[in-house]
């Protein structure tokens, strides 16, 4: 008997010894930024010790840095319930929260760290933070809820803004943008300056008219000869995105573009990324296509840098404005009745149909649940079926999913953005399902290309360019995020 119980304690202590070691490997990768490999050992070291609040503690950050926000809250919350004591991951918590901007359950998480350490001063700090955001978010719903909600436009005076003499940067030509005015604005930001705030509010009112005459499906033909050029996320990767004009062409007439959501946030030149595109869908605006990502909304760039830029760069107003823009960006895009674009993919329910998606109202921060939200937010999976998302939002949709929405509604195949992949892009679900990601090595960190993609009308087929990421100024990602938001990414 004896023995028995000291083979089996001898057995426990092996086990914890070589979950110890994988921990280790775990970190090791960590450090690296290789974090799918950082998951996997920390998954092993789970398997042979799932009692340990530390493992799911790092295995909750590794997932944060990879955007599986659902996840991270998953193990964060498991840690938690394991050792209710380990402060780390309440912190883990709510940066979870923070991230699907579920501020209030973030706020107990720091309120319970503040009241076990109530000496520590960053516990202090980053409560009070939240509680601002806290705040902050519960005016705005109070502003909100007033159904005469003004335009920001209504209490603007563009026309008497001055442009003082000692500024030598480019102007709109008779308030219109140009080929002249635009070749003049991408070099002017290249030199890390900035465009003159009345040129900056003339563009996005004049790109909100255009915006709100649109359809929240697009539909194009391609004639034979014609083809079109789809880009994936940018996220502020400003000379990434020179780097796709100067390898691919300006925006034309005869070289159109469609950029596919995520075009702000995390990197630290969102405002000139943004500005760019906008002018160039003034300047073609049937010829230069732009698509809603997850990121054009005010939850996440309040996150992830692109308000606390827009503030830095001009001010509190022009974000607002900018919000007003974003809610009129364009849903999905169909090429020739057989290939559908979106930022984030299909839906949490069969049967919903093309139609379906032309009646949305879209002018709106996106709901929580419904296609709307699907369309911004769900992700493909190698499995049948749909699950839970890795990101705590929407869905995952699975190959039969994407075959019963492609037959149903006669499309070949879809095209969407929303997830980092190492060669830039990937083809899954039989070829059926596409992702696309312009953003090379994204964050300074991931180590991933980018790429674009090539569609002729003569036969649909996508042909794929690769490239990878060119210097930037010292500036870096996330500069202008939310403090909580960089802390708990640490």
């Amino acid at each position: 008997m004896a023995n028995a119980i000291n083979s089996g304690s001898e057995k426990m202590a092996e086990e914890e010894r070589s979950a110890e070691e994988l921990k280790e490997k775990a970190n090791k990768y960590f450090k690296e930024k290789d974090y799918e490999n950082a998951i996997k050992y920390y998954t092993e070291a789970l398997e042979l010790n799932p009692d340990n609040a530390i493992y799911y503690s790092n295995r909750s950050l590794a997932y944060l840095r990879t955007e599986c926000y659902g996840y991270a809250l998953a193990d964060a919350t498991r840690a938690v319930e394991i050792d209710k004591n380990y402060v780390k991951g309440y912190y883990r918590r709510a940066t979870s929260n923070m991230a699907l901007g579920k501020f209030k359950a973030a706020l107990k998480d720091y309120e319970t760290v503040v009241r076990v350490r109530p000496n520590d001063k960053d516990a202090k700090m980053k409560y009070q933070e939240c509680n601002k955001v806290v705040k902050q978010k519960a005016f705005e719903r109070a502003i909100a809820s007033d159904d005469l909600k003004r335009s920001v436009v209504d209490s603007l005076d563009i026309e008497n803004m001055m442009i003082e003499d000692d500024y030598t940067g480019p102007i709109l030509e008779e308030g219109k943008v140009t080929v002249k005015f635009m070749k003049e604005m991408m070099a002017w930001f290249k030199e890390q300056k900035k465009l003159h705030r009345k040129c900056a509010y003339q563009m996005l009112v004049q790109v909100k008219e255009v915006l709100a005459k649109l359809p929240s499906l697009i539909e194009i033909t391609l004639k034979e000869t014609e083809k079109i050029t789809i880009c994936g996320d940018t996220h502020g990767q400003y000379y990434d995105l020179l780097n796709i004009f100067e390898l691919n062409g300006l925006p034309s007439e005869t070289n159109p573009y469609l950029f596919n959501g995520d075009f702000v946030d995390r990197g630290s030149f969102s405002v000139e990324v943004i500005l760019t595109l906008f002018g160039f869908k003034l300047l073609y605006p049937d010829c230069f296509h732009l698509l809603r990502g997850n990121h054009e909304t005010d939850n996440m760039n309040q996150m992830y840098g692109f308000e606390g830029e827009v503030k830095a760069k001009y001010t509190a107003q022009m974000f607002q404005l900018f919000s007003e823009v974003f809610q009129w960006l364009p849903l999905a895009q169909c090429i020739n009745n057989k290939v559908l674009v979106m930022h984030g993919g299909l839906f949490s329910e069969d049967g919903v149909t093309l139609d379906d998606i032309r009646k949305i109202d879209r002018n709106r921060q996106p709901p929580d649940s419904g296609p709307m939200c699907d369309l911004l937010w769900s992700d493909p999976q190698p499995q049948n079926g749909r699950s839970v998302s890795k990101r705590g939002v929407s869905c995952q949709f699975g190959p039969d999913v994407t075959e019963r929405f492609l037959e149903q509604n006669k499309l070949k195949y879809i095209v969407r953005s929303h997830e980092v992949k190492s060669e830039g892009y990937e083809v899954t679900h039989s070829g059926k399902c596409i992702t696309v990601f312009s953003a090379p090595n994204y964050c300074d960190q991931m180590g991933n290309k980018g790429a674009y993609i090539h569609l002729k009308g003569s036969d649909l087929k996508p042909e794929f360019h690769q490239f990878t990421a060119v210097p930037h100024p010292n500036v870096k990602p996330m500069a202008y995020a939310n403090s909580l938001m960089q802390l708990g990414m640490m």
